[in-house]
């Protein structure tokens, strides 16, 4: 019986295309990170600010990674609702 490969293959990536999405996932991950801590500790931000804040990391990391926004919604913007009801006391 004959295997025909899937159509919808991904390309594989060179070595320098591997390090630069390396790269680019370490930097939003300490974006994440040092935006994350910042809305926990600085008590002075109000959440005007942190909302903004939040806003901006989607827009950076969707600048970073096109077309991701499913996996922004999945993964980060849980963390920052979490983070927003705990420092801010939301429902």
């Amino acid at each position: 019986m004959d295997v025909q490969e899937s159509s919808e293959e991904k390309p594989v990536m060179s070595p320098a295309e591997q390090q630069e999405e390396a790269r680019l996932l370490r930097r939003m991950q300490m974006m994440m990170s040092m935006v994350m801590q910042t809305i926990a500790q600085d008590g002075s931000l109000t959440v005007d600010e942190a909302s903004q804040m939040v806003a901006d990391t989607k827009t950076a990391a969707l600048a970073m990674f096109p077309g991701k926004e499913l996996a922004y919604e999945l993964i980060w913007r849980p963390r920052f609702q979490r983070l927003m009801r705990e420092r801010f006391r939301l429902m």
